[in-house]
């Protein structure tokens, strides 16, 4: 198979021809119809998050079943399927219903490896990273545990749902689940990006009364307001809580940042209202980035902080509901993606980076 192989630290990806492993009894070998590119995976590649070199990242894939091993019970080949992240099934966490809190998430999706240290994908002979996010999915096929692979409505384009393995259901979880925000509230968006843009349609199929975003680029702003924002904001033209409470004069209900940004966060919390919550996903560019805000404004205003992961998503239930929204026209994800041919990862990379799309998918093979 060819797979889209990072060598060294960077954002450039060279497309090689790799070995897949055979499926071990609880693994899947998926053929990979379509995979989004995530902000975490150019901060893997950059090394921002370290993970082992070269490896072959990836962890929006989506695609169909053709091989299972002896064990699988869950899939069958041919069945349509989403590529999630990975996790134990056996921690505290995971049997609460929160898998995104997995005790054991960084070495089940960051080392790049099976548990037992092997590798699922060889170039050349020798072993590569594999099972990035338990997938691995920047390839032609992918191989997967069955625990993290989620069975679709076959009537969906499965070339356009890989992004909902990670960036759109956390951006729709932490509205719909993390924070499950109210009918008729408030909600301040702050970045559109497809994290963003997911929790706007996330807000819109909770009932929100107000849904502002602040974004930079034009194009996205325009994007956020046909998918129901009520309300847009250049950060760059005015100040962002002042802008807000023009809007929203007694603050808004809920914050959701995916800037990572502590001087946005910050200045987001002046337009709380009284029991307001922010909910943070985005991640640092510096790990040691600490976020500082004014204590008298939370104690005041009874204001909840929290972190939030994958959008506190169980992705076996929360997935297929999402495509059930898509199918209903009430999660129009179609309208986020941009699709490119796998041989030009790096020029998707680069569009992104630079807001001419708001999420690439790459499709292998030779055309779209």
């Amino acid at each position: 198979m060819k797979v889209a192989l990072n060598a060294s630290q960077g954002t450039r990806f060279d497309i090689v021809e790799a070995e897949l492993d055979s499926p071990r009894d609880e693994e899947v070998v998926v053929r990979i119809a379509g995979v989004g590119i995530c902000h975490t995976d150019v901060a893997a590649a950059q090394q921002q998050l370290p993970v082992p070199l070269p490896t072959v990242l990836g962890h929006e894939g989506a695609g169909v079943v053709v091989r299972v091993g002896a064990a699988v019970t869950k899939l069958a080949p041919g069945d349509h399927v989403v590529l999630s992240f990975a996790s134990c099934a056996a921690c505290g966490n995971c049997d609460g219903g929160q898998p995104g809190y997995c005790r054991h998430w960084v070495e089940l999706n960051m080392a790049c490896a099976r548990p037992d240290g092997s590798s699922g994908i060889h170039v050349d002979g020798e072993p590569v990273g594999s099972f990035y996010f338990g997938q691995s999915s920047f390839a032609e096929y992918a191989l997967a545990n069955q625990r993290n692979v989620i069975k679709i409505d076959p009537e969906v384009p499965i070339e356009l749902m890989g992004p909902l393995g990670c960036g759109l259901q956390t951006g729709a979880g932490a509205i719909m689940r993390s924070m499950a925000v109210c009918s008729g509230s408030s909600l301040l968006v702050t970045g559109g990006g497809a994290v963003g843009l997911a929790g706007v349609m996330g807000g819109v199929i909770r009932g929100c009364k107000t849904i502002i975003v602040s974004e930079p680029h034009l194009a996205r702003r325009q994007l956020a307001m046909t998918l129901g924002a009520t309300h847009c904001i250049d950060p760059t033209e005015v100040d962002l809580a002042e802008a807000v409470l023009e809007i929203a004069p007694m603050g808004v209900n809920y914050v959701f940042d995916t800037t990572a940004s502590s001087d946005v966060i910050a200045k987001a919390a002046d337009a709380v209202a009284t029991f307001g919550t922010i909910g943070l996903v985005g991640v640092p560019t510096d790990p040691t980035t600490n976020l500082s805000l004014n204590m008298l404004n939370l104690l005041g205003r009874g204001m909840s902080v929290r972190g939030i992961i994958m959008g506190d998503s169980d992705p076996d239930v929360f997935i297929p509901e999402l495509v059930a929204y898509y199918k209903a026209g009430r999660f129009p994800l179609d309208r986020l993606v941009r699709t490119y041919l796998l041989a030009d990862i790096n020029r998707a990379i680069e569009d992104q980076l630079n807001g001419l799309c708001v999420k690439p998918v790459l499709i292998p093979g030779e055309s779209r």
